[in-house]
């Protein structure tokens, strides 16, 4: 597998090379020089194989001879332990529960993928991995639980100081061992700036082994594709032919995970943005203009992103073109009122507690569904996040219903560690070089 930057069209790289270095010294990010297409047969009978063989086929059709085939299906059968069923809510809605890994969150699939890659190239006697990761809520914590003990490795996890809820707090700080979690004084995007900032600094960059466990890293974004194609094996199990995603989206590493899906032949009629207050995209593909803007704090903090990195990657992946994306993919925004609104009615119509991200996707579908009363489609809404994350916005009737995982009961008698710095990177750069 070789690939490029989205800045440099003719760099040359290997999986292991980008794998470890995550982002590219010319501040793009890595993409495959060729997006390999499944066999036509394997989609078609798609339906017949489990998600560790769905995701075996995906992952070695990517990478090729990079990982030997047995060590691939036992790193996939050790990283992908967990189920990802859909739940049928009406006739042609179906929710996607990605929350039965390790950290309660759909990231898991990432996170555990890319450590036991990484794990796997490791060589005995090499330089320290240090592993930086900006989360907005879920990413740190499944980025922790998937590093836990790994040997030569330390993970450090920004997180926005008050902006992430207690579980997702307690997931970063409590682990000890090889894992560190800072709190910054500022938003996602600003833990995501120095984040980035700590790459393209030439004395950290000689000093420490730096890599990133972030959505910009390759070797989140493969994994994610096992979930869209066993979805639709799911889907296809019940009779459908066709499906569409509504993905509840804030770096957009989600949907572009998707998109590589439906580019490598997973035949997806439509995909869908669900995006809170924070629009980047929504307003790109509304006006043609694409401009940042700070993040605001929402009920759905994991999709509290400004300046999504991952958007880079669906530019790349269809040349640039606004109205082909604009056909392919549907965006709607929702304001924390309709969030709770979108909850509330999940609850009472199906008797389901989603969180609020989880809502955001739904009231999507809904949108899109109205819009599209002749799709005869399977409409699938991720479920990204265990609704116990946020407690805050549910009712007692709700609450009651949430059964509470054994590893959120432990996490609260563990002791919590974690520094505290303000957003500015001599700051944060000083802290990486004295610790």
């Amino acid at each position: 597998m070789q690939l490029y930057s989205t800045n440099n069209k003719n760099l040359r790289v290997s999986f292991q090379e980008a794998v470890f270095n995550s982002m590219p010294q010319d501040k793009g990010l890595y993409m495959p020089v060729e997006i390999p297409q499944l066999e036509k047969g394997f989609i078609t009978d798609i339906e017949k194989y489990s998600l560790p063989e769905i995701a075996y086929k995906i992952a070695s059709t990517l990478l090729g001879d990079e990982i030997p085939a047995t060590d691939l299906k036992a790193l996939i059968e050790d990283a992908a332990n967990f189920d990802a069923p859909i739940v049928k809510l009406d006739k042609q809605t179906f929710v996607l529960e990605l929350f039965h890994g390790p950290s309660l969150a759909f990231k898991d699939f990432g996170a555990r993928f890319m450590s036991r890659v990484m794990a796997y190239f490791l060589k005995d006697g090499e330089q320290l991995l240090d592993v930086l990761v900006a989360t907005s809520g879920d990413t740190g914590g499944a980025v922790a639980l998937g590093f836990l003990g790994v040997p030569n490795t330390r993970v450090t996890i920004l997180f926005p100081k008050g902006k992430v809820s207690e579980v997702q707090r307690l997931q970063l700080t409590t682990n000890g061992k090889n894992i560190r979690a800072i709190a910054v004084d500022g938003t996602f995007d600003d833990c995501q700036t120095l984040v980035k900032q700590a790459f393209a600094d030439d004395e950290l960059n000689s000093k420490f082994r730096l890599t990133s466990a972030n959505s910009i890293n390759i070797a989140r974004l493969i994994p994610q594709t096992f979930y869209y194609f066993n979805a639709y094996a799911q889907v296809k199990r019940q009779g459908f032919a066709t499906i569409v995603f509504s993905v509840p989206s804030g770096n957009f590493g989600n949907i572009g995970a998707g998109l590589l899906a439906y580019r490598m032949g997973l035949p997806v009629h439509q995909f869908i943005a669900a995006t809170n207050a924070n629009d980047t995209v929504p307003r790109f593909l509304e006006t043609g203009v694409y401009e940042t803007k700070p993040s605001v704090q929402t009920y759905a903090n994991a999709m509290d992103v400004g300046a999504p990195s991952n958007w880079v990657r669906i530019m790349d992946l269809f040349k640039e073109d606004r109205k082909v994306i604009q056909a392919l993919v549907k965006a709607y925004r929702f304001t924390d009122e309709e969030t709770l609104a979108g909850i509330t009615e999940i609850f009472e119509k199906f008797n389901y507690v989603a969180c609020p991200h989880t809502a955001i996707a739904y009231l999507a579908t809904k949108a899109y569904a109205e819009e599209n009363p002749t799709d005869e489609s399977a409409k699938v809404f991720l479920s990204t996040a265990h609704a116990c994350k946020f407690p805050e916005v549910f009712s007692a009737e709700m609450t009651a219903k949430i059964e509470l995982p054994e590893q959120v009961k432990s996490l609260k008698n563990n002791p919590e560690v974690y520094d505290e710095l303000g957003k500015d990177f001599e700051g944060f750069k000083e802290y990486l070089l004295k610790k």
